[in-house]
């Protein structure tokens, strides 16, 4: 498995998942342009990448926006002529049930989670088109399958990007390969912001909760990286309109 000299995209690049994706494909020798809208922590990302040796650029991208999603796609083309390959990583998450339902909850979620990858799409799919090929990787989430308390819009959003995989896998058959990566329980930002109002502490609620998955461990940002890397790799190229779950085998677990 190689991404030597391949330039990948990743949106959502500078914390959790996306920053050790970011940090993984550039270690692999691609040419990694990552988008975030945490400017000083994607600057500062970027001088620590390019003082190792790799070639890493930063660009401020809120994803819920067509104009900024377009400036990333030609910011990447006028620094490299071409795209590889894009992990749409940016990701939102709220809690509340349906009877909390307002407009602030769907444009928050569904805006960065399934707007942004439809403005992502659009607009390197042309791309991808005129060079023949490319690779786009969805981060989803088995709260595209699993009813997780108080998560209605989060989960709505992760099963819509599901539907995605498999429209644009059907629409741009023989040019782009598109495939899913399903995280299950990951050390990350996101995840410690679900502990809050918990009368435990973060440690013992992570402890319990490793002990309750298959592989006794959470998931590291690393563990989608290495894999989300195979599917951007020519060794993938077999892999098309499907999902990886990656969650340690929580979804295995009988309900008792």
């Amino acid at each position: 498995m190689s991404l030597q000299g391949k330039v990948i995209l990743v949106t959502g690049g500078t914390s959790g998942i996306g920053e050790g994706c970011t940090r993984h494909y550039a270690s692999l020798g691609a040419k990694v342009v990552f988008a975030s809208i945490q400017t000083e922590r994607g600057q500062a990302l970027e001088q620590e990448l390019r003082a190792e040796g790799y070639e890493a650029d930063f660009v401020y991208t809120d994803v819920t926006q067509e104009q900024s999603v377009q400036a990333l796609v030609a910011r990447a083309l006028e620094r490299h002529g071409r795209v590889d390959g894009v992990h749409c990583n940016a990701g939102a998450w709220a809690q509340g049930k349906a009877t909390d339902f307002d407009d602030a909850a769907w444009d928050l979620i569904m805006g960065v989670n399934v707007k942004g990858a439809l403005w992502v799409a659009k607009h390197v799919i042309p791309v991808m088109e005129r060079q023949g090929k490319g690779v786009i990787v969805l981060t989803t989430s088995v709260a595209a399958h699993i009813g997780f308390p108080q998560h209605v819009v989060y989960c709505a959003s992760k099963a819509a990007l599901e539907a995605i995989i498999r429209c644009l896998t059907t629409d741009h058959a023989g040019v782009v390969r598109v495939v899913g990566i399903s995280p299950g329980t990951i050390d990350t930002p996101m995840l410690a912001a679900t502990c809050a109002g918990w009368d435990k502490p973060k440690e013992e609620v992570y402890a319990d909760v490793a002990q309750r998955i298959p592989v006794r461990r959470l998931g590291q940002p690393i563990d989608i990286a290495r894999a989300a890397a195979f599917l951007l790799s020519d060794d993938a190229s077999y892999i098309s309109g499907t999902t990886l779950v990656m969650d340690g085998g929580t979804m295995v677990l009988p309900p008792w």
